[in-house]
């Protein structure tokens, strides 16, 4: 039976260290489940897989979008399900990591059939946004489905404008489209959790976002800062240094909020693995007792 080996962790906790070693283990190709990482123009706020490291390991959906393209869920359970369909034809085991959670259960479990919003409805709920605010959209959300209004984050403009898009090209609400069914998949799944101590982590983070600037992230944020009104862009390094180049903040307090949210984000990603019980975790550092799990999972015997 193929596997697929979904390594999973809070953003910078070690995923892509241990990815690059059980790809080459076992041969495998890397599939990144990382909404960002996908836009070509983000490749060190996003921490994408670097030239060399997709020279050791084939790499598939890094850097493969242009900032103003859409892309879902949706379309990335129909991308990587081929994707594994073609590279199951010569392998036995594929190798998936990233943070965006949606785009993990996506291909582990499957979505809801929603339909894809049409690119009139998408702009008119953009110009919505643009010309009341997030908070009009949210009350207007309220009013056509006030069950998904009821636990949205409605501090999030890209899961409020979604929802709201489905409302108003259908006519029905997004609720009703909610079936939470899950799917069966040909290949067999195993979940590899990472995790340090919070404090661990935390360092880690905040040396992180130093490295970034250090490798040039001030720069690539002021290449896209002319497209800041992207959704895209709606992501944590990139909108704290437009709100410096804006003029709202200094350097050092921009870095610092870089810093305190992706702390931030850890703590979400953490929460939304913690409770998923078909995860096994461990220590980034035990590379052993991970390659001996996987090993007895797959039926590698020395």
């Amino acid at each position: 039976m193929k596997t697929l080996i979904v390594v999973l962790g809070p953003t910078g906790v070690g995923k892509t260290a241990l990815c690059l070693n059980l790809a080459q283990r076992y041969g495998a190709h890397i599939i990144s489940a990382d909404s960002r990482q996908m836009f070509a123009e983000l490749p060190i706020g996003t921490a994408a897989a670097t030239h060399k490291e997709q020279l050791l390991v084939p790499h598939h959906f890094v850097g493969n979008l242009k900032l103003d393209q859409y892309y879902s869920a949706a379309c990335f359970e129909t991308d990587a399900l081929n994707l594994l369909d073609s590279l199951f034809q010569s392998n036995d085991v594929a190798v998936m990591t990233g943070g965006s959670m949606m785009y993990i259960d996506a291909v582990c479990h499957g979505i809801d059939d929603i339909p894809t919003v049409d690119d009139n409805t998408r702009l008119h709920v953009k110009q919505m946004l643009d010309e009341q605010g997030l908070d009009a959209l949210v009350q207007k959300l309220k009013q056509l489905d006030p069950e998904h209004y009821d636990f949205v984050d409605k501090q999030n403009p890209r899961r409020v404008c979604h929802a709201l898009e489905i409302c108003l090209m259908t006519g029905n609400t997004y609720t009703s489209y909610r079936k939470k069914v899950r799917k069966q998949r040909p290949f067999n799944i195993l979940k590899i959790g990472l995790n340090r101590e919070r404090d661990v982590m935390y360092e880690r983070i905040n040396q992180r976002v130093l490295q970034m600037i250090d490798k040039g992230l001030e720069e690539e944020a002021r290449r896209v800062y002319p497209l800041r009104g992207l959704n895209s862009l709606n992501t944590v390094g990139y909108k704290e240094l437009f709100a410096y180049f804006d003029g709202n903040i200094p350097r050092e307090e921009a870095i610092r909020q870089i810093q305190s949210n992706t702390r931030r984000y850890m703590r979400k990603q953490l929460t939304w693995f913690k409770k998923n019980t078909e995860i096994t975790w461990f220590d980034p550092n035990d590379t052993e007792k991970i390659t001996n799990f996987i090993d007895s999972f797959v039926g590698i015997t020395d």
